[in-house]
């Protein structure tokens, strides 16, 4: 079993910067995949960025690539995305999630079976 806790949302203007984490709460030790992923009113849950098992590399949507980076904190078990220059087409809510040992590539929503509750990014002018 996986549990899963974001934090570090709010409100800041256009060029800002905020810094997700997500709690990682495992039953046992196991090897996941884990992104973050966002979603808009009205719109999909989008990939975001994610990262593989042992955070030997990392892929990024276009829209947030240069922009974002993402990062476990194996000591911590703590994933982090770091949102700098932040727009207001990046205002969502946005969510940490857990998948499989391997993830087809671009990661879609149902690939993850273990999600964190979200927490709102609201950017503006």
């Amino acid at each position: 079993q996986v549990q899963l806790m974001e934090s570090g949302g709010g409100s800041v203007q256009t060029g800002g910067s905020l810094r997700l984490s997500c709690a990682l709460t495992m039953s046992s030790p196991t090897m996941l995949t884990l992104a973050w992923f966002r979603q808009a009113p009205g719109k999909e849950r989008d990939w975001v960025a994610v990262i593989s098992p042992g955070g030997a590399s990392t892929h990024y949507a276009d829209s947030v690539k240069g922009r974002f980076t993402v990062s476990h904190d194996k000591a911590k078990n703590t994933l982090v995305l770091q949102m700098n220059l932040l727009e207001t087409v990046d205002t969502a809510l946005y969510y940490c999630a857990a998948g499989p040992l391997w993830v087809p590539h671009p990661p879609r929503p149902e690939f993850f079976h273990y999600w964190g509750q979200g927490t709102q990014v609201t950017v503006s002018a």
